[in-house]
């Protein structure tokens, strides 16, 4: 499923100190100076419209939220929410994920990192493409603390098993941790707007989580 059009974003609302794009990053890119304050980190990569990052830190005031998405577009309208609702732990980084990864992050700085619904890049050519790679998953190791946990979710099982089989080969990671499904309440409680689509279209969703000893 493609993704739909996004909605118009109000002029007024001011969200330019949620955002900026991985290009601008230096060599000592500070998390703590980019949210104002030291608190637990998360950080989502391929944050889509935010939803995850929005329900998140609305419940988790304590927690600082650091999304990561390629399409400046999508990554604009995330830090857009944010400011709308005053989610003031959540900021975005617009770009290449695995290059903010590689580059920027610190060792042991995240107690959480989530992928959720990576593009599958279906065809065998361009699989190479893909966020899970064997340099991606070496970055998570090192970028989570000890006994920090790795989120993954995804409407492929192909990809999801192959993701399982490839932490095992290149990571010390611990074995995967079923998902329990949770029981959305509401049409908007969902961790992200692509499970909601899945689930409302009884469509599979295959879920993991990890484990850093």
């Amino acid at each position: 499923m493609g993704r739909r059009a996004l909605p118009k974003i109000d002029p007024t609302i001011k969200f330019d100190h949620l955002i900026c794009h991985v290009e601008d990053l230096q060599a000592d890119f500070d998390v703590d100076q980019f949210f104002g304050r030291h608190a637990p980190l998360e950080i989502e990569v391929g944050s889509g419209k935010g939803l995850f990052l929005m329900n998140a830190s609305r419940n988790n005031p304590d927690t600082n939220y650091l999304g990561n998405e390629i399409s400046r577009k999508y990554a604009n309208f995330c830090a857009y929410r944010f400011a709308k609702y005053q989610c003031d732990n959540a900021r975005m980084i617009a770009g290449d994920g695995l290059r903010l990864f590689r580059e920027f992050l610190s060792d042991e700085i995240a107690r959480a990192v989530h992928v959720y619904f990576p593009d599958p890049w279906w065809k065998a050519g361009h699989r190479r493409r893909r966020v899970m790679t064997p340099e991606f998953v070496s970055d998570v190791q090192r970028v989570l603390q000890p006994g920090g946990i790795f989120h993954f979710w995804t409407d492929v099982e192909e990809y999801f098993e192959s993701t399982i089989e490839l932490l095992a080969d290149v990571s010390d990671l611990s074995n995967p941790i079923d998902v329990p499904v949770k029981q959305a309440e509401h049409s908007m409680d969902y961790r992200t707007h692509f499970e909601r689509r899945m689930r409302l279209n009884d469509h599979p969703v295959f879920r993991a989580q990890f484990e850093k000893t």
